[in-house]
C-alpha cells in the first residue's frame, strides 16, 4: 500500500535468509539477524555503515549457520578470503 509521497505504509515487507534466499517466517523463532559494524582499523570506531545477515532456522537446525556467516562475511569483504574461524 502507498502513501500519498508513493512510500511504502502497513505492509508486511517479509525478511530473507542472506544464505539460502529463503523466506524467514513470522513464527521462525529461530531465525537470528546479525548487524556487522565497519570499523576504522585505526581509531576502532565506527565508520558508515553496517552489513546485515539474516540466518533462518531451518539453517541453524542443519548446524550450517557458522558456515554461512562465514561465507557471506567473505563475498561481503567483511572478512579476508584466508580468514580461519
Amino acid at each position: 500500500m502507498q502513501n500519498v509521497q508513493e512510500e511504502y505504509t502497513d505492509m508486511y515487507i517479509p525478511r530473507k535468509c542472506s544464505s539460502s534466499n529463503r523466506i524467514v517466517s513470522a513464527k521462525d523463532h529461530a531465525s537470528v539477524q546479525i548487524e556487522f559494524v565497519k570499523v576504522d582499523p585505526d581509531s576502532g570506531h565506527m565508520i558508515d555503515g553496517t552489513e546485515r545477515m539474516t540466518i533462518c532456522g531451518q539453517i541453524r537446525r542443519m548446524g550450517e549457520s557458522d558456515d554461512s556467516v562465514k561465507r557471506l562475511a567473505i563475498q561481503r569483504g567483511l572478512l579476508p578470503a584466508y580468514a580461519i574461524i
